[in-house]
């Protein structure tokens, strides 16, 4: 049963937790049946551990890893990146308007925002033509104020304490 009112939510900041915040949101909604489809911008390193549960909850979440693993380069990225970026966007807005799916993720679009992979005038073109039944959720670090104005829910993860600057690297089923 598709949702009666899908709204638009934003998960940012630069505190850990933006993507997990977003998966435990699809968790929940393949809980009740609903189709999720997570893109991730800018995630080609993968697979994290996310991938491997998305296949035990097929058919109700699909996860699209987009981009090259490494980093982009601010602030002229390079023509692949924006490319990639570009094709992810494209697939976003298929996906939204398709009909397919209940909750569309897309995760570190703010981030592909911020590096001028995708274009702010983009996003808010996909906020406004987003179908009333179909929920939105837009993660990533430093999101841009009009797409905060645009949306429906904004949480910001605020990093307090993080055990990264006492050396303690991404660790697998737990970051990655």
């Amino acid at each position: 049963m598709p949702l009666e009112q899908g709204q638009t939510q934003v998960y940012t900041g630069n505190g850990k937790g933006k993507t997990t915040a977003a998966l435990g949101l699809a968790f929940r909604a393949c809980g009740r049946g609903l189709r999720v489809l997570m893109i991730q911008f800018m995630k080609g390193g993968g697979p994290y551990g996310e991938h491997a549960a998305a296949g035990k909850l097929a058919p109700l979440l699909t996860i699209i890893p987009t981009g090259r693993p490494g980093w982009v380069r601010r602030p002229n990225p390079d023509p692949e990146d924006v490319r990639l970026a570009q094709e992810a966007f494209a697939l976003a807005r298929a996906a939204l308007s398709g009909g397919d799916y209940d909750l569309v993720i897309l995760d570190e679009i703010n981030g592909a925002v911020s590096f001028g992979l995708v274009s702010v005038e983009e996003v808010l073109d996909l906020i406004r033509t987003r179908p009333p039944t179909v929920e939105l959720v837009l993660t990533g670090r430093d999101a841009h104020e009009e797409i905060i104005a645009a949306a429906d829910l904004v949480t910001e993860m605020k990093e307090v304490k993080h055990y990264y600057r006492a050396g303690v690297p991404s660790r697998e089923g737990i970051e990655k």
